[in-house]
């Protein structure tokens, strides 16, 4: 029962992997009114505080026991509120997921950690009236310069950037004398006048006219363009016409697409700061850009998945660029999808969602089919680019070298020669995908993962891709005491090697994850290599984003890998990736040409990407799904379970799959089994797969199971996770 005459209390979310809410009462001398509701609150928790989000204020129950007083609040007005608060809702409803690991999943680490919103106020300096008065009779220097600049009002700090070179060391001997101090300002945004573009082709100008045309509601519009289509320009323009009507525009990017490239173009082109977040910032540059836009201050991002949860007061468009890609996906923790997230957003604030890509996902393109989303193609490079030439080079019983044939090595000599620039893309990094005994067949495997250890370092380090663990080569083989050890297969350490010595002459560069691990690294890395002939050997962080106009050859290694996978996903992916590392050849005046080595040159996937491009392939591709009654014509969700003891995983996903079973609702369940990986880090993994025709139904049977999975002994035995829409069954 509820007691309606007791005062009202808080009841709040916090970040805890619990489905309720806790009921608070404000602390001494504090009311909770309805007011309340998105304001940080800082609670005790049993033996801890924690931080959480005021989310509904009423009276408490009637038999609950006595209710603790919360600590503090954090906020004068709510941080979380209106359509943000509204879709977080959503978001947990959606993916079945804690209120409280929600909105902490959408505030920055410092707002989470309980610290207050920061200022994003501007700093600038001033004389003070004794400086006013004293600047006459100082000597020539820096600092009588700088007060001379000062003598008209404040100068924020951007400007004297700009002005005066080394002002830092005068402002603080003119304020050591007492003569000129710091001071906060409204930050004023100091942007470069705006840059014209290229004139667009007709169909951009279409593309760009339907974006307009939808600015007053919500819209889903699909830009399906080939690669070097010119996306970005319409991207540019519909962003422009945004600013021009005062609103916000957010644009998502996937990780390895957020290149300096990019941003500058963004920051040219528009006239205004182009604020950016993505994971290599730090806590405190990631809480002033929400800020700032909370406050609505800002006006255009461009970031990652997580740029998703900004606050957008004044929203006028939301842009997905390669909406397909695989990293907007949330793989861990708060399973979301950041389009899918965008589309509901968007739909919620009323404005347009521009998604782009060279190879739409399968979904987007049966909402096209559909009607769900409009359907705008860009079907020519812009310019005077022209499509690569794509060669299939069968590599069957033909000698090998680090994996590469002697025809691919021809074909990068005579790019060479050219003075073109070679991209050599193998999607596995490390120096050898394993070390093998010749003698015994021993191999190198990760003793807390079903995997093996993948060779570094030119053959001198064993390191395991899934969960870290790093060892040295042994100096003989652990099994029967040979000698004979010996890397099998290639990665881009070994690629990298082996071109270097057959081309000693031009520059090899390796781009992956390895050489890329400080902050810049890889733009500085392409920056150096320039327009120079040269190779690039790198994995799929240089499939796109990256604008090379003197890149001749794309040569692809290692397709194989991919064309005989058991994820129904791989021959969408794999499509994806070859049509994205093939658009980077022949981007600008220069032709472009696109290797690729197999051992299956007759393999369907192969043949119809050649004969009728991307859309000829996700066409077939569609209607086996639908046949098969996978996505997007199902709808499913899995859940996972890890522990020390595959007992336990068993017995928690046979307590979920008897709870869905009993409830004879129109869904498929299969399971458990074990994960196509089934140990990682020392954990046994097992999961379950849930498919339904239709999304109502999967969604309530989920509705009407987890209190009982919750409560579950079993549960408490395993670590478990629910995702729903998963994209990689792993």
């Amino acid at each position: 029962m509820l007691d309606t005459s007791s005062p009202p209390v808080w009841r709040l979310a916090l970040p805890l992997p619990l489905p309720r809410l806790f009921d608070y009462l404000p602390p001494p001398g504090d009311d909770a009114s309805a007011a309340d509701v998105g304001v940080r609150v800082r609670v005790p928790f049993g033996s801890r505080e924690l931080v959480g989000v005021v989310v509904e204020v009423g009276p408490a129950e009637g038999d609950a026991p006595e209710l603790r007083h919360a600590l503090a609040r954090l906020d004068p007005d709510p941080v979380l509120q209106g359509e943000l608060l509204e879709s977080l809702h959503w978001l947990a409803r959606y993916t079945h997921a804690p209120l409280g690991e929600v909105l902490a999943t959408a505030l920055p680490a410092a707002l989470r950690r309980g610290e207050p919103l920061p200022d994003t106020h501007a700093w600038a300096w001033q004389l003070t009236e004794g400086g006013q008065t004293a600047r006459e009779r100082l000597r020539d220097g820096r600092p009588r310069r700088l007060a001379d600049h000062l003598l008209a009002g404040p100068l924020d700090e951007d400007r004297l950037d700009l002005a005066f070179e080394d002002w830092r060391s005068a402002a603080r001997a003119l304020a050591k004398r007492g003569l000129a101090e710091r001071v906060a300002v409204p930050a004023v945004a100091h942007a470069p006048m705006p840059q014209p573009g290229p004139q667009l082709n007709a169909e951009q100008q279409a593309a760009v006219e339907a974006v307009h045309a939808s600015r007053e509601g919500f819209a889903a519009l699909l830009l399906d363009g080939v690669t070097g289509s010119g996306k970005t320009e319409v991207y540019l323009h519909a962003i422009a016409d945004c600013l021009a009507r005062g609103r916000q525009a957010l644009v998502l990017v996937p990780e390895i697409g957020l290149t300096p490239q990019t941003l500058a173009r963004f920051r040219a082109r528009l006239g205004v700061p182009v604020h950016v977040l993505h994971s290599a910032l730090g806590d405190g540059e990631r809480a002033r850009t929400w800020a700032a836009f909370a406050r609505g201050e800002a006006r255009v991002v461009v970031g990652t998945r997580s740029a998703v949860f900004l606050p957008l007061p004044d929203a006028g468009l939301i842009v997905v660029d390669e909406e397909h890609d695989g990293s907007f996906k949330q793989l861990d923790g708060i399973r979301y999808h950041a389009r899918d997230f965008a589309l509901v957003r968007g739909k919620a604030l009323g404005v347009p969602v521009l998604l782009g890509s060279a190879t739409p996902s399968l979904e987007s393109l049966r909402n096209a089919q559909a009607g769900r989303y409009a359907h705008l193609r860009l079907q020519q490079r812009a310019g005077d680019a022209q499509p690569p030439a794509v060669r299939i080079c069968d590599v069957r019983k033909r000698p090998l070298e680090a994996g590469l044939s002697p025809e691919m090595l021809d074909t990068i000599g005579h790019a060479l020669d050219a003075d073109g620039q070679v991209l050599v893309f193998k999607n596995r990094r490390g120096y050898a995908p394993v070390l093998l005994c010749h003698d015994c067949g021993w191999s190198a495997q990760c003793q807390r993962c079903d995997a093996p250890m993948t060779v570094h370092a030119g053959g001198r380090r064993l390191q395991c891709h899934h969960c870290g663990a790093r060892g040295p080569v042994p100096n003989a083989c652990p099994d029967c005491g040979g000698l004979a050890l010996q890397p099998q297969g290639a990665g881009t350490e070994r690629i990298e090697e082996t071109l270097t010595a057959r081309f000693p002459d031009v520059p090899v560069l390796r781009i992956d994850r390895g050489t890329t691990q400080r902050r810049d690294a890889l733009e500085q890395a392409l920056a150096k290599f320039g327009t120079q002939r040269g190779i690039l050997v790198g994995t799929q962080m240089l499939a796109k984003g990256h604008d090379l106009p003197n890149l001749t050859l794309v040569a692809v290694v290692g397709v194989d890998e991919g064309l005989f996978s058991a994820d129904f996903r791989a021959p969408e992916k794999l499509a994806q990736l070859l049509i994205q590392v093939a658009g980077r050849a022949g981007r600008a005046q220069r032709a472009g040409e696109v290797l690729l080595q197999t051992h299956h040159p007759g393999h369907p996937l192969l043949t119809t990407l050649l004969s009728g491009g991307y859309h000829a392939f996700a066409d077939e591709e569609l209607a086996q799904r639908e046949l098969a009654g996978f996505p997007p014509f199902a709808h499913m969700a899995m859940f996972r379970a890890e522990a020390k003891d595959v007992a336990a995983c068993d017995a928690f996903l046979r307590v979920v799959r008897e709870a869905l079973r009993a409830l004879n609702a129109p869904l498929d369940v299969h399971g458990p089994l074990p994960a196509p990986m089934p140990r990682r880090a020392g954990f046994q993994r097992m999961q379950l797969l849930l498919s339904a025709a239709d999304r109502r139904s999967l969604h309530a049977s989920l509705d009407a199971t987890l209190p009982a999975i919750y409560g579950a002994p079993e549960a408490r035995r395993v670590r478990w996770s629910l995702d729903v829409d998963p994209v990689d069954l792993y």
